[in-house]
């Protein structure tokens, strides 16, 4: 009987397309938390790996979770050795603007003491880093494997932000839980979010059938050196809130707001 329901269960994957080596979130997170050791030694845990011990971990692992991931959604992979060279090797410039991002947290938020308790406390850098590093992936056209780190990040800390999203450099989340930026947004430098802030979409194209048309710009523009307190919401691919702009708390915008405005609880 046992085996009748898994030849049931086997043959509803196999009609939804869906392969039988699916990429294991568990090992995505470790490889996840490897990347942060590298990143920050003595910050994150690697399973007592040392520097060399990690990096090597990560070249051995990488290709074979890239491999996973193209499997499971179905895609030819292209080369996972190469991709996961290519990914390393871009390390040294991500970490870089990690460390504007913990500058700008560390100057923007009088209760920090230090740099280091921004890395080690902050759910809101923790939440840039991991997106950082799957932004990396999105960029280098690996399915599945953004969204499995960024979703990682989001049980975490109350923070979601979707790998495909642009985000310049310097930036700041303050408390964090709540937050929402979609996979369009493009946010620019020195841009400063509070809790509770969502970066949307205002609606949907469908098809004919009824269903939301994928791709396409959905999400707002954020110019650089805006502030968006706590609770605002801002939505639509066509909105850009220019640069040096202040959105009050719990402001709903849905149209463009001019450089250096400031807005409070208004609908445009």
């Amino acid at each position: 009987m046992h085996e009748e329901y898994l030849k049931q269960l086997r043959q509803i994957r196999k009609e939804e397309g869906r392969g039988f080596e699916a990429a294991d979130r568990e090992a995505a997170v470790r490889v996840l938390k490897s990347l942060l050791a590298l990143l920050y030694p003595g910050y994150f845990s690697a399973e007592g790996r040392r520097e060399r011990e990690n990096l090597a971990y990560l070249e051995e692992t990488l290709p074979g979770i890239i491999r996973a991931a193209y499997e499971m959604a179905g895609e030819d992979c292209p080369d996972p050795e190469r991709t996961a060279q290519d990914y390393l090797a871009g390390l040294p410039a991500l970490l870089e603007r990690l460390e504007k991002d913990v500058e700008a947290i560390y100057e923007g938020d009088p209760a920090a003491r230090s740099r280091e308790e921004v890395v080690l406390c902050y759910p809101g850098f923790y939440a840039i880093a991991i997106f950082r590093l799957a932004h990396a992936f999105y960029e280098l056209k690996v399915p599945l494997l953004p969204r499995i780190l960024t979703e990682y990040a989001h049980a975490k800390t109350g923070i979601d932000i979707h790998p495909g999203a642009t985000i310049g450099d310097y930036f700041c989340i303050d408390h964090g839980t709540g937050i929402v930026v979609g996979e369009t947004a493009v946010i620019g430098r020195h841009v400063k979010l509070y809790q509770g802030v969502t970066i949307g979409a205002r609606s949907f194209e469908k098809d004919e059938n009824g269903n939301p048309v994928k791709g396409g710009r959905r999400h707002p523009t954020i110019g650089d050196g805006v502030v968006i307190y706590a609770n605002a919401t801002i939505l639509g691919g066509d909105t850009v809130i220019g640069e040096g702009a202040v959105i009050g708390s719990s402001a709903w915008i849905i149209r463009s707001v001019e450089a250096g405005a400031r807005v409070s609880q208004t609908q445009r």
